[in-house]
């Protein structure tokens, strides 16, 4: 979440959870893999300040998209990562976005695009996590991101 609070143009950012089957997950119910969520971020930005393909240059930038179920140390089909738009016109930056980041790997990318369902906001003390533990939100901040403050 702290890589895109940095952007310039993102307005807001929330983590929760999304693309399941289940109303209202909670985080133990998610971690259990049995409700078939993600974890995810959910941005509201400014098209006119940042691009949709620059924030899924961001996603890349902070994965490896050829690990299934896998963000870093973390492991489960709650890790799986993927881009999950809002309109056709997004759908289709990210198709074109993914083949030429493609052409960069020679496993296969398994970042999945879909179109996104409903997302539940994860609990508050998962809320800019990062930056409750003393990391800087501000736009462009030059610090490197640490993972669990």
């Amino acid at each position: 979440e702290l890589h895109y609070q940095r952007i310039p143009g993102v307005v807001a950012t929330c983590v929760g959870y999304t693309q399941g089957a289940v109303e209202r997950p909670n985080y133990e119910s998610v971690c259990s893999g049995s409700t078939g969520h993600t974890e995810a971020t959910q941005l509201i930005f400014d098209p006119s300040v940042c691009s949709y393909e620059s924030l899924c240059e961001k996603l890349f930038s902070t994965i490896d998209p050829t690990a299934l179920n896998r963000v870093g140390n973390d492991r489960g089909t709650q890790y799986r990562h993927g881009i999950y738009t809002h309109t056709p016109e997004q759908a289709e930056v990210a198709a074109a976005f993914l083949e030429r980041q493609q052409a960069k790997y020679s496993a296969e990318i398994v970042t999945e695009i879909k179109a996104a369902r409903v997302f539940y906001p994860a609990e508050g003390y998962h809320q800019q996590y990062l930056q409750k533990g003393g990391q800087s939100a501000e736009k462009n901040a030059p610090e490197n991101v640490r993972c669990y403050g």
